[in-house]
């Protein structure tokens, strides 16, 4: 007979203990490395992409804008206290292209100190500049056909704009038709108007802030006083804010004055009137002072900057630029070490360069505790715009290390002088 097998014994498992889950850090809690990549624009905080397309913010990169955005669209998602980003983080005024001119015609030999000490003694010591040395820094290009300069304020910026003409090899500072040709960046944004920049009443004010309506007055002879000029200004109508830029040391004027005037609908006529006008041995020349592109004013709160933005029109008969900026594409901590860095350069480069000839690639690093505001943005220049149209069109959406690729036109007299 047939012994029968004993059955094997069941295996029981030790019981693990239960953990103390008090001792675990509730993964909403977990200290997350920072980045700047995929944080929510202004005004877009409490809504979806979905809805935020709806607002006519985001056509395809490099296509025209075809209608004015509605704010009414986005007013059903968000809450007139939601997503609020004040008018002075979208302000004109603290955006860098405001305090930015490009210099031209610059003398052989020339460097960007003796640039930049230049504008300083010119601008230094006048009634309009507060403090010394406004003028903060200047660039020349590669190419030592122009140079950047940046300013501390918007109206240094302004004021040095005025003096375009002045020669650097000239000690006495006058204009001449072989000076400096001075100019504004092509992507400035003319200021809006404030209609409480000045006091109710009929006294002019001595402060004229820039703003839309802004006149710029030069080429006014030395011996002419104040009292004169003002009188010239004023026959075109009431004003507003009236000032003669002086030295505050000697009383002397420089040729250089600013209005703004009550009505600001007979500005085209003031300088239809004015400029071009015989005064002693030259030509009064009277101009706008703040001509760039233009935005409208918006509300306030998050709908508001959403319309701030969107109000901002794109200039005529715009020429496309060669360089195309990438955004969200790499990381700070990515850059600091030299063989990924090298590894993302190569990468990029091999992937632009199918959309034509690439002449240069510039990825800003970290630099110490200096900040550099071009980290974490991608600057490639082709040898053509047609290149560039291609490679911001074929790019834009894309996924990159998991990331959603963002492109741009830049500057390219910014990308020549790495005024990021």
């Amino acid at each position: 007979m047939r012994q029968q097998k004993e059955e094997s014994p069941p295996f029981n498992k030790p019981r693990e203990a239960t953990p103390d889950l008090a001792s675990f850090t509730n993964i909403l809690q977990r200290p997350r490395r920072m980045t700047q990549w995929d944080i929510k624009p202004a005004g877009y905080e409490n809504i979806t992409a979905e809805q935020a397309k709806l607002s006519g913010m985001f056509p395809l990169p490099g296509a025209p804008r075809a209608a004015p955005m509605d704010p009414s669209k986005l007013a059903a998602f968000i809450s007139p206290s939601a997503g609020t980003a004040t008018a002075a983080a979208l302000a004109t005024s603290a955006a860098k292209q405001s305090k930015r001119l490009y210099v031209h015609n610059l003398p052989s030999g020339c460097t960007s100190q003796e640039i930049m000490e230049f504008f300083n003694n010119q601008l230094n010591g006048l009634n309009v500049v507060s403090g010394n040395d406004p003028c903060l820094s200047a660039h020349i290009a590669t190419s030592k056909e122009y140079a950047a300069l940046e300013f501390k304020a918007p109206e240094d910026a302004t004021l040095a704009l005025a003096m375009t003409g002045i020669s650097m090899r000239d000690e006495g500072g006058a204009p001449d038709r072989s000076g400096l040709s001075i100019r504004r960046p092509k992507d400035y944004i003319t200021p809006t108007a404030d209609e409480n920049a000045y006091p109710p009443g009929d006294e002019v004010s001595s402060v004229v802030k820039d703003s839309p309506n802004k006149l710029s007055i030069v080429n006014i002879p030395t011996y002419i006083e104040e009292e004169q000029i003002r009188e010239l200004v004023e026959t075109m109508g009431k004003l507003k804010a009236f000032i003669l830029v002086k030295d505050t040391g000697t009383d002397q004027h420089r040729g250089i004055a600013f209005c703004e005037y009550a009505d600001n609908e007979i500005i085209d006529a003031v300088i239809e009137g004015l400029n071009d006008i015989p005064l002693g041995d030259g030509n009064l020349k009277v101009s706008r002072a703040t001509v760039g592109l233009q935005q409208s004013t918006g509300l306030d709160g998050g709908v508001g900057a959403i319309s701030m933005l969107a109000g901002a029109s794109a200039a005529e008969n715009h020429e496309h630029s060669r360089v195309v900026c990438l955004m969200n594409m790499v990381t700070s901590d990515e850059l600091l070490n030299d063989e990924e860095y090298e590894e993302i350069k190569e990468d990029i480069e091999e992937e632009c360069g199918k959309y034509g000839p690439i002449v240069e690639t510039k990825i800003p690093r970290p630099a110490g505790a200096r900040v550099n505001l071009g980290v974490g943005k991608i600057y490639i220049k082709y040898q053509d715009t047609e290149s560039a149209q291609k490679a911001i069109k074929a790019l834009a959406g894309r996924q990159f290390s998991r990331r959603t690729v963002v492109a741009t036109e830049f500057s390219e007299e910014g990308f020549d002088v790495d005024a990021w």
